[in-house]
């Protein structure tokens, strides 16, 4: 067989018996075939990497554009509010929304509340169970003032790690209980993810309890203890990114934000922006 392939010439061929039809129609079919066979291995590819987006953990990130815009985030604002979940409010109204992440307290928390106070800004502290642990009197400040507490999980752990609903919500109830016991309200149904990382099913979640989802539109690294910014580097990156509609992250145990607040919210509203709270943002007269 191998010899008979080997001494096989393209000349050996009788053209004038060949059927061109039928080699037509199979070469057609066999293209055909090809590209639905493409065509079903490019769908079944992009369901499942659709699937696994909607899946897989994921950190908020934002991309920031002309100076003065509002940034882009990883998931679009559209696609946030399926899961009654937001990083912005309008990009038509020079309007800030003031958060601040409380993990515990140094000191930091009551020059925050002087300067807010002052400006008349309201501003959501998303607090951990350790700090309602050790300041329940600056939470019972903060509503004394008509600011707003969320809920940042009892324990700050990554909750896209988390699967199972009852261990999800025992992280927000137990912030929740404690909180009444503190105040003796019930904690306005706002939730910050720790770190910002989350999923889908952590938003279903959410949202199925009850929960508005809110991640950020500007923030600057603040968070470490040892490595403060200077006053000049957080000016640098809160006045230049700041846009309408913005949901500002502050970090409650930055030295740099006590220090600077009372100036950078004057400075703000310098620029035409005024404060208001997330709750105007979920009633729609913010955003």
């Amino acid at each position: 067989m191998l010899e008979r392939i080997k001494k096989w010439k393209w000349k050996d061929v009788d053209w004038k018996k060949l059927d061109y039809p039928r080699i037509a129609l199979t070469a057609v079919f066999l293209l055909a075939m090809f590209l639905l066979g493409r065509a079903v291995g490019a769908a079944t590819h992009s369901a499942v990497a659709s699937s696994a987006i909607a899946r897989s953990p994921e950190n908020w990130g934002l991309g920031f554009g002309q100076e003065g815009s509002q940034p882009s985030g990883n998931v679009s604002a559209a696609e946030l509010a399926k899961y009654n979940a937001y990083y912005v409010g309008s990009a038509q109204d020079k309007v800030i929304y003031l958060t601040f992440d409380a993990g515990f307290e140094n000191g930091n928390t009551e020059p925050i509340l002087d300067a807010l106070k002052k400006h008349n800004a309201p501003a959501a502290f998303f607090v951990v169970g350790h700090y309602l642990e050790s300041a329940p009197e600056l939470i019972k400040r903060m509503v004394e003032e008509g600011h707003t507490v969320g809920n940042h999980t009892y324990h700050h752990p990554d909750m896209s790690g988390i699967s199972d609903r009852e261990t999800f919500a025992k992280e927000m109830n137990d912030v929740a209980a404690l909180y009444r016991e503190i105040t003796g309200q019930e904690m306005v149904p706002f939730y910050r993810p720790p770190q910002g990382k989350y999923s889908t099913e952590n938003l279903k979640m959410a949202q199925e309890m009850g929960y508005a989802t809110f991640f950020w539109s500007l923030a600057y690294v603040d968070w470490y203890q040892d490595k403060q910014p200077t006053r000049e580097e957080a000016f640098d990156k809160l006045l230049s990114r700041i846009h309408p509609g913005a949901i500002v992250l502050l970090h409650s145990t930055s030295q740099t934000n006590g220090e600077i607040l009372d100036e950078l919210l004057t400075k703000w509203e310098e620029m035409g922006y005024t404060f208001r709270p997330l709750s105007d943002l979920i009633s729609g007269s913010g955003g």
